[in-house]
């Protein structure tokens, strides 16, 4: 699943592509996307889609990471969530002066997911290995015995 979310990013990057240029919104029958305070649709999807990508990628890293630093992944991860919500803040004209507070009650929960997410990977992972090491074992007790 890992790999697949890995394979699709540059896809997902280069999303962009496909919003119209000339235009400040974007209506499709499935959405409608109004371009903020950026110049174009276009400029604000790719603000977007590359701040979903950085997000996605961060992710994965921390969730599927099994050092002892992992910790440190979350101080970039929360760096671009928020600025993701510092892009998706219609009221802004400029990203970086978003307010950290406004992004604090989304932030904090997809940072405690994450956590719990990594916690329950890494007890699997050990109940796993530690299955392989008894059946290991017991292969090696039953070929001693005969």
């Amino acid at each position: 699943m890992i790999a697949i979310l890995l394979a699709i990013t540059p896809f997902l990057f280069y999303l962009y592509k496909y919003a119209p240029q000339e235009s400040s919104v974007w209506e499709t029958p499935f959405f409608k996307i109004n371009g903020g305070g950026f110049v174009n649709v276009q400029a604000f999807v790719h603000a977007v889609v590359t701040k979903l990508t950085f997000i996605l990628i961060t992710m994965l890293w921390f969730i599927s990471s099994r050092d002892w630093w992992k910790w440190a992944i979350l101080i970039p991860l929360v760096m671009f969530l928020f600025q993701f919500f510092g892009v998706i803040n219609f009221q802004q004209d400029y990203v970086d002066d978003f307010d950290f507070w406004y992004a604090l009650p989304v932030i904090t929960p997809v940072i405690i997911v994450l956590i719990w997410i990594s916690h329950e990977l890494n007890r699997v992972v050990g109940d796993l290995d530690l299955k392989d090491e008894i059946e290991d074992e017991l292969k090696q007790y039953d070929e001693e015995r005969f």
